[in-house]
Protein backbone atom coordinates (compact mmCIF):
# COMPACT_ATOMS: atom_id res chain seq x y z
CA UNK A 1 0.00 0.00 0.00
CA UNK A 2 1.28 3.42 -0.98
CA UNK A 3 1.82 5.92 1.87
CA UNK A 4 0.12 9.03 1.51
CA UNK A 5 2.40 11.95 2.57
CA UNK A 6 1.21 14.81 4.28
CA UNK A 7 2.79 18.48 3.06
CA UNK A 8 3.13 20.60 6.11
CA UNK A 9 0.47 23.26 5.10
CA UNK A 10 -2.17 20.21 5.02
CA UNK A 11 -0.77 18.77 8.71
CA UNK A 12 -1.21 22.17 9.74
CA UNK A 13 -4.86 22.03 8.93
CA UNK A 14 -5.35 18.66 10.25
CA UNK A 15 -3.79 19.93 13.65
CA UNK A 16 -6.31 23.09 13.50
CA UNK A 17 -9.56 20.56 13.07
CA UNK A 18 -8.67 17.77 14.62
CA UNK A 19 -7.54 19.45 18.52
CA UNK A 20 -8.84 22.36 20.35
CA UNK A 21 -5.05 22.28 22.38
CA UNK A 22 -3.29 25.66 22.85
CA UNK A 23 0.41 25.86 21.60
CA UNK A 24 1.42 25.34 25.59
CA UNK A 25 -0.04 21.64 25.39
CA UNK A 26 1.72 20.94 21.81
CA UNK A 27 4.78 22.52 22.79
CA UNK A 28 5.17 20.55 26.33
CA UNK A 29 5.10 17.33 23.98
CA UNK A 30 7.55 18.81 21.38
CA UNK A 31 9.62 19.50 24.33
CA UNK A 32 9.40 15.52 25.36
CA UNK A 33 12.49 13.55 23.93
CA UNK A 34 10.10 10.60 23.19
CA UNK A 35 7.60 12.60 21.78
CA UNK A 36 9.92 15.16 19.72
CA UNK A 37 12.06 13.94 16.91
CA UNK A 38 13.28 16.78 14.76
CA UNK A 39 13.44 15.56 10.82
CA UNK A 40 16.37 15.32 9.42
CA UNK A 41 15.00 16.76 6.03
CA UNK A 42 14.76 20.38 5.14
CA UNK A 43 11.32 20.53 5.54
CA UNK A 44 10.61 21.15 9.54
CA UNK A 45 7.41 19.25 11.04
CA UNK A 46 4.57 20.47 12.46
CA UNK A 47 5.74 20.19 16.05
CA UNK A 48 9.44 21.78 15.21
CA UNK A 49 7.06 24.51 13.58
CA UNK A 50 5.44 25.37 16.87
CA UNK A 51 8.64 25.29 18.60
CA UNK A 52 10.47 27.11 16.85
CA UNK A 53 8.00 29.75 16.65
CA UNK A 54 7.48 29.78 20.44
CA UNK A 55 11.74 29.80 20.76
CA UNK A 56 11.57 32.86 18.86
CA UNK A 57 8.89 34.72 20.83
CA UNK A 58 10.07 33.88 23.69
CA UNK A 59 14.09 35.25 22.33
CA UNK A 60 12.49 38.17 21.09
CA UNK A 61 9.91 39.71 23.62
CA UNK A 62 12.83 38.86 26.46
CA UNK A 63 15.57 40.58 24.73
CA UNK A 64 12.63 43.81 23.87
CA UNK A 65 11.84 43.64 27.62
CA UNK A 66 15.37 43.10 29.17
CA UNK A 67 16.31 45.95 26.61
CA UNK A 68 13.96 48.67 27.65
CA UNK A 69 13.85 48.05 31.17
CA UNK A 70 17.11 48.77 31.87
CA UNK A 71 18.47 52.62 32.32
CA UNK A 72 18.45 54.60 29.35
CA UNK A 73 16.53 51.60 27.78
CA UNK A 74 13.61 54.31 26.80
CA UNK A 75 16.20 57.58 27.05
CA UNK A 76 19.05 56.37 25.32
CA UNK A 77 16.89 54.85 22.21
CA UNK A 78 15.86 57.90 19.98
CA UNK A 79 13.19 55.47 18.30
CA UNK A 80 11.45 54.93 20.91
CA UNK A 81 12.16 58.15 23.59
CA UNK A 82 9.41 59.74 24.81
CA UNK A 83 9.08 63.38 24.44
CA UNK A 84 6.35 65.60 26.11
CA UNK A 85 3.03 65.62 24.90
CA UNK A 86 2.20 66.90 21.66
CA UNK A 87 0.30 69.71 23.78
CA UNK A 88 3.18 70.63 26.04
CA UNK A 89 5.61 70.87 23.36
CA UNK A 90 5.04 74.45 22.54
CA UNK A 91 5.48 75.25 26.02
CA UNK A 92 8.86 73.59 26.04
CA UNK A 93 9.92 75.34 23.43
CA UNK A 94 8.38 78.57 25.09
CA UNK A 95 10.15 77.88 28.57
CA UNK A 96 13.77 77.21 26.79
CA UNK A 97 13.64 80.39 25.37
CA UNK A 98 13.14 81.92 29.21
CA UNK A 99 15.90 79.89 30.24
CA UNK A 100 14.03 76.85 31.90
CA UNK A 101 15.94 73.76 29.59
CA UNK A 102 17.12 72.23 33.12
CA UNK A 103 13.28 72.03 34.26
CA UNK A 104 12.27 70.62 30.19
CA UNK A 105 15.05 68.42 30.20
CA UNK A 106 14.25 66.82 34.01
CA UNK A 107 10.71 66.60 32.98
CA UNK A 108 11.82 64.56 29.51
CA UNK A 109 14.38 62.05 31.50
CA UNK A 110 11.64 61.69 34.42
CA UNK A 111 9.21 60.22 31.98
CA UNK A 112 11.74 57.96 29.73
CA UNK A 113 12.56 56.60 33.54
CA UNK A 114 8.87 55.58 34.36
CA UNK A 115 8.01 53.77 30.95
CA UNK A 116 11.66 52.19 31.82
CA UNK A 117 10.57 50.93 35.33
CA UNK A 118 7.42 49.41 33.49
CA UNK A 119 8.45 47.98 31.06
CA UNK A 120 10.10 45.13 33.21
CA UNK A 121 6.34 44.35 34.06
CA UNK A 122 5.85 42.83 30.35
CA UNK A 123 7.99 39.62 30.07
CA UNK A 124 5.34 37.08 32.17
CA UNK A 125 2.13 38.18 29.86
CA UNK A 126 4.28 37.59 26.71
CA UNK A 127 4.91 34.51 28.17
CA UNK A 128 0.88 33.85 28.87
CA UNK A 129 0.08 34.95 25.11
CA UNK A 130 2.60 32.61 23.60
CA UNK A 131 1.27 29.93 25.87
CA UNK A 132 -2.06 30.50 24.55
CA UNK A 133 -1.80 30.37 20.92
CA UNK A 134 -3.76 27.98 19.05
CA UNK A 135 -1.74 26.06 16.11
CA UNK A 136 -4.17 28.69 14.14
CA UNK A 137 -1.76 31.80 14.95
CA UNK A 138 0.94 29.26 14.20
CA UNK A 139 0.15 29.00 10.76
CA UNK A 140 -1.08 32.43 10.25
CA UNK A 141 2.44 33.83 11.83
CA UNK A 142 4.96 31.70 10.04
CA UNK A 143 3.38 31.26 6.93
CA UNK A 144 0.74 34.42 6.13
CA UNK A 145 3.28 36.32 4.78
CA UNK A 146 3.19 39.40 7.00
CA UNK A 147 6.45 40.47 8.71
CA UNK A 148 4.95 41.62 11.68
CA UNK A 149 2.19 38.92 12.38
CA UNK A 150 3.88 38.05 15.64
CA UNK A 151 3.58 41.33 16.88
CA UNK A 152 0.30 42.26 15.33
CA UNK A 153 -0.91 39.22 17.25
CA UNK A 154 0.75 40.27 20.48
CA UNK A 155 -1.22 43.70 20.44
CA UNK A 156 -4.01 42.02 19.85
CA UNK A 157 -4.10 39.52 22.68
CA UNK A 158 -2.34 41.98 25.53
CA UNK A 159 -2.35 45.64 24.51
CA UNK A 160 -5.33 45.42 27.55
CA UNK A 161 -3.04 43.27 30.23
CA UNK A 162 -0.01 45.53 29.45
CA UNK A 163 -2.16 48.83 29.56
CA UNK A 164 -3.45 47.27 33.08
CA UNK A 165 0.12 46.45 34.55
CA UNK A 166 1.75 49.36 33.22
CA UNK A 167 -0.32 51.91 34.90
CA UNK A 168 0.03 51.88 38.02
CA UNK A 169 3.58 51.14 37.89
CA UNK A 170 3.93 54.38 35.65
CA UNK A 171 1.39 55.90 38.13
CA UNK A 172 3.91 55.29 41.20
CA UNK A 173 6.88 55.35 38.87
CA UNK A 174 5.91 58.85 37.18
CA UNK A 175 6.15 60.21 41.21
CA UNK A 176 9.38 58.58 42.63
CA UNK A 177 11.04 59.95 39.40
CA UNK A 178 9.85 63.54 39.56
CA UNK A 179 8.01 63.01 36.81
CA UNK A 180 5.05 64.29 38.18
CA UNK A 181 6.76 67.40 40.35
CA UNK A 182 9.08 68.79 36.74
CA UNK A 183 5.71 68.19 34.55
CA UNK A 184 3.52 69.91 37.10
CA UNK A 185 6.46 72.55 37.04
CA UNK A 186 7.04 73.07 33.93
CA UNK A 187 3.08 73.20 33.50
CA UNK A 188 2.94 75.90 36.24
CA UNK A 189 5.29 77.78 34.81
CA UNK A 190 4.22 77.88 31.48
CA UNK A 191 0.46 78.77 32.91
CA UNK A 192 1.37 81.43 34.28
CA UNK A 193 2.98 83.42 31.09
CA UNK A 194 0.71 86.26 30.20
CA UNK A 195 -1.52 85.60 27.10
CA UNK A 196 -1.40 81.86 26.94
CA UNK A 197 -4.85 80.75 26.38
CA UNK A 198 -4.22 76.78 25.98
CA UNK A 199 -3.39 75.70 29.47
CA UNK A 200 -1.61 72.40 30.36
CA UNK A 201 -3.02 69.18 31.28
CA UNK A 202 -0.68 68.23 34.13
CA UNK A 203 -1.91 64.27 34.69
CA UNK A 204 0.86 61.79 32.43
CA UNK A 205 -0.49 58.81 33.18
CA UNK A 206 -2.28 58.32 30.00
CA UNK A 207 0.15 59.12 27.84
CA UNK A 208 3.41 57.50 29.07
CA UNK A 209 1.70 54.43 29.52
CA UNK A 210 0.67 54.39 25.64
CA UNK A 211 3.73 55.65 24.28
CA UNK A 212 6.00 52.70 26.63
CA UNK A 213 3.42 50.56 25.29
CA UNK A 214 4.07 51.40 21.98
CA UNK A 215 7.85 51.53 22.33
CA UNK A 216 7.58 48.10 23.43
CA UNK A 217 5.80 47.07 20.27
CA UNK A 218 8.27 48.65 18.31
CA UNK A 219 11.26 46.68 19.72
CA UNK A 220 9.48 43.51 19.42
CA UNK A 221 8.65 43.89 15.38
CA UNK A 222 12.63 45.18 15.19
CA UNK A 223 13.28 41.38 17.00
CA UNK A 224 10.39 39.78 14.72
CA UNK A 225 11.70 40.80 11.74
CA UNK A 226 15.26 40.59 12.72
CA UNK A 227 14.62 36.93 13.48
CA UNK A 228 12.56 36.32 9.71
CA UNK A 229 15.29 37.73 7.73
CA UNK A 230 18.57 37.44 9.40
CA UNK A 231 20.55 34.17 9.74
CA UNK A 232 23.13 35.87 12.38
CA UNK A 233 19.41 36.22 14.86
CA UNK A 234 18.54 32.74 14.43
CA UNK A 235 20.58 31.71 17.45
CA UNK A 236 19.69 27.61 17.42
CA UNK A 237 19.64 25.27 15.24
CA UNK A 238 15.93 25.00 15.28
CA UNK A 239 15.70 28.70 14.53
CA UNK A 240 17.80 28.28 11.42
CA UNK A 241 15.59 25.28 10.03
CA UNK A 242 12.35 26.74 10.59
CA UNK A 243 12.75 30.38 9.70
CA UNK A 244 14.89 29.67 7.14
CA UNK A 245 11.92 27.27 5.39
CA UNK A 246 9.43 30.00 6.67
CA UNK A 247 11.66 32.52 4.65
CA UNK A 248 12.08 30.38 1.61
CA UNK A 249 8.06 29.67 1.44
CA UNK A 250 7.01 33.52 1.78
CA UNK A 251 9.80 35.32 -0.56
Amino acid sequence: MKRILLSLPLLLIFFITSSCDTLNTAVQNAGNGTIYNPTQSGVPSTLEMISGLKQALEQGTSKSTSQLSAVNGFFGNAAVKLLLPPEAQKAENTLRKLGFNKLCDDAILSLNRAAEDAAGKAAPIFVSAIKQMSVQDVTNILLGGSKDAATNYFKRVTTGQLTEQFKPVIHSSLANVGATKYYGQLATQYNKIPLVFTKINPNLDDYVTQKAIDGLFYRIAVEELSIRTNLSSRTTPLLQKVFGYVQKKTS
